[in-house]
């Protein structure tokens, strides 16, 4: 599986957040993550990733988050829910993985995300979907 560094589109990064419990690549209105192996992500987690692009990201700005499994993960899926307690929102969520445990989990996620999760199994394709998301997300709030 494809890392974000091996990715030509890495040349635009804005900054990268590393923490125990894994890397955020952030680009312009978007957010790549690649968790270690092993974790369960939880809120006390997630919160400083999201803490790191409120800083990163202008108030408000649409975000296209890209959960890049290269390593076999958890997330606690009632954090969703404290997640939007918090009234943080993403516009756009994808999940790259070619392990059944990946899906498994998006599936499970998706009970608790009020807007769709998107599949891939290859980093290049769910970054140009995110890209035009971004694009068409730009194109609806200038109008």
């Amino acid at each position: 599986m494809k890392r974000v560094k091996e990715l030509d589109f890495f040349k635009n990064i804005r900054e990268i957040r590393e923490f125990e419990f894994g890397v955020f690549y952030f680009f312009d209105g978007l957010v790549i993550s690649e968790m270690k192996k092993g974790i369960v992500l939880e809120w006390e987690m997630a919160e400083k990733a999201v803490l790191a692009a409120q800083e990163i990201f202008r108030k408000n700005q649409p975000i296209v988050y890209i959960s890049n499994r290269v390593n076999s993960y958890s997330v606690n899926p009632l954090d969703w829910v404290k997640f939007y307690n918090h009234r943080h929102q993403l516009a756009h969520y994808a999940v790259v993985g070619r392990t059944n445990g990946s899906f498994a989990s998006a599936m499970l996620e998706r009970l608790f995300f009020k807007s769709s999760i998107v599949q891939f199994e290859d980093l290049g394709d769910a970054l140009q979907w995110g890209l035009g998301k971004l694009d068409h997300t730009y194109q609806s709030t200038e109008a």
